[in-house]
């Protein structure tokens, strides 16, 4: 009888969910318990001005993958930087990365290009493939200091294949974020270095300057907070207690956006890891700088 009883008790307890965060990061040991698995996709996301880098050294099987591979940029001035490529150019990308419907996809920075890494991962995500793809916490330096492999051998091309994509509706427009300025329960979301949000520098695009200051009413909160001197991702009450002191409540749905769109996908990647909703003003600051109209607050011309 008190067996049964016990069994009431724990069948009436309540299941605790776990975080978002447990299945955003993986540890090496992790990675060197699954690096074998069949449906395993590594990304390596290097350097874009060291090509030798990947050549150099990279976990065994892992693939190089960049920000040209699965963005769309517009360079003679009229476009805009890294922006998300229509839906089936960018399963015909993710399939040339070797990624398929049943990939469990890791990816890693190789040595600190922490938000090249998140802007994959939202990508990811916003092809509808985030519930399977996870970030290599501490990248291959913590590999390596764990006593990982590495390797300069490039693994033979293995396309994937994919479904076509049920994208998620996370990248909005200038329209969307100037709709919620100071909408309660939306919070706008800077993901630049502070001396840009601040005023006291200017950003410069292909169409030449941005604006000076930040979109009005925002907060700010910098892409390298997410991680620590090592490239390890804060703690949860860390970076809890980085949105509390930006002016970000718990429950609030966040609109990233930075210079063009890849920095702020480190402060989504925080964000996301906490249980917030999410977007991505995938033109940022760049294009908001193009809307003469559109309100900027600078805190330099205040001073």
């Amino acid at each position: 009888m008190r067996k049964i009883c016990l069994l009431f008790l724990f069948a009436a307890l309540p299941v605790l969910a776990a975080s978002p965060r447990d299945s955003m990061l993986v540890n090496a040991a992790w990675l060197r318990a699954h690096i074998h698995d069949s449906n395993l996709v590594l990304l390596h996301v290097g350097d874009p001005m060291n090509a030798k880098e990947y050549a150099a050294q990279h976990i065994p099987g892992a693939v190089q993958a960049s920000m040209k591979d699965i963005s769309v940029s517009d360079h003679t001035g009229k476009g805009l930087m890294i922006e998300m490529p229509p839906a089936e150019d960018l399963r015909a990308d993710l399939e040339k990365l070797g990624i398929s419907d049943n990939s469990r996809i890791i990816v890693y920075y190789g040595k600190d290009w922490v938000s090249p890494a998140t802007r994959i991962i939202f990508t990811l995500d916003y092809a509808g493939l985030g519930d399977r793809t996870s970030l290599l916490d501490g990248g291959m330096t913590a590999w390596i200091a764990a006593g990982g492999e590495t390797t300069d051998a490039v693994p033979a091309a293995k396309p994937g294949h994919l479904s076509p994509l049920k994208t998620k509706p996370i990248v909005v427009d200038a329209e969307f974020v100037k709709s919620h300025l100071n909408t309660p329960g939306f919070a706008i979301v800077d993901g630049r270095d502070a001396i840009f949000y601040d005023g006291t520098d200017t950003a410069s695009g292909h169409a030449g300057k941005h604006r000076t200051g930040h979109i009005a009413g925002a907060h700010s909160f910098p892409f390298t907070q997410l991680v620590d001197d090592k490239n390890v991702v804060r703690s949860s009450a860390e970076l809890a207690a980085l949105f509390t002191k930006a002016g970000v409540k718990p429950n609030d749905t966040i609109i990233g956006y930075c210079h063009i769109g890849q920095q702020a996908t480190a402060m989504l990647f925080a964000a996301r890891s906490l249980g917030h909703p999410v977007f991505l003003y995938d033109g940022s600051f760049e294009d908001w700088s193009r809307h003469d109209g559109y309100p900027v607050d600078n805190p330099a011309e205040k001073k």
